[in-house]
């Protein structure tokens, strides 16, 4: 590998490193962590985990978590991919290091996770409910998070990239789901399916 490479590759890296502590630095000079913004960003995260608490179906909880870790992840994965496009941002933040942490390890996840558990209980067809939801998040909730300055859009990025983005991570999550579900039922023991 040629030293000029390295050396690119090196300054790539040394300029996110400056770009989040530039995030960090402007979380704590304007005491973000002091507004009205920052608090709804706890209750994002706070308040959909309390619920799942309550709410999760107690003997379907392996799969329902599995899913909805598989959600998580999926949508981490997304969401850094969109930030660092610079597609969109999240003006205000939890932990500046971990900008989307509130909507990525809480409310998306949780939410899909309660309707994913609603369609197997009630039998009824997650790729239906799997479109509603997503159109939830991306034509309703994040226009809300967008008119509260709690999400930025940049670009060509807008609220059908978005729509078409949820639908693909619920399907994939879906997907991955019933893989590691057929993986059990046929290599693994005996167990009540699903």
């Amino acid at each position: 590998m040629s030293n000029t490479r390295l050396e690119q590759f090196d300054k790539a890296v040394q300029l996110r490193e400056d770009s989040t502590d530039l995030l960090i630095q402007i979380w704590k000079e304007y005491h973000l962590y002091s507004t009205l913004e920052f608090w709804i960003m706890v209750s994002i995260l706070v308040v959909p985990l309390l619920i799942l608490f309550f709410k999760i179906d107690k003997s379907k909880i392996f799969l329902i978590g599995f899913y909805g870790y598989s959600v998580h992840v999926i949508l981490a994965y997304v969401d850094i991919y969109g930030m660092n496009a610079g597609y969109w941002h999240y003006p205000f933040q939890l932990l500046p290091s971990l900008p989307s942490l509130s909507v990525d390890a809480s409310i998306v996840p949780v939410v899909c996770m309660l309707m994913y558990q609603w369609t197997l209980n009630h039998k009824k067809n997650y790729y239906l409910y799997a479109i509603l939801t997503a159109g939830g998040f991306a034509l309703v909730f994040k226009p809300l998070l967008v008119g509260l300055g709690l999400f930025k859009l940049y670009g060509k990025a807008n609220y059908i990239y978005l729509f078409v983005g949820y639908v693909l991570i619920l399907l994939t999550a879906k997907f991955m789901t019933n893989v590691f579900l057929w993986a059990q039922k046929r290599y693994g023991p005996s167990t009540k399916q699903y």
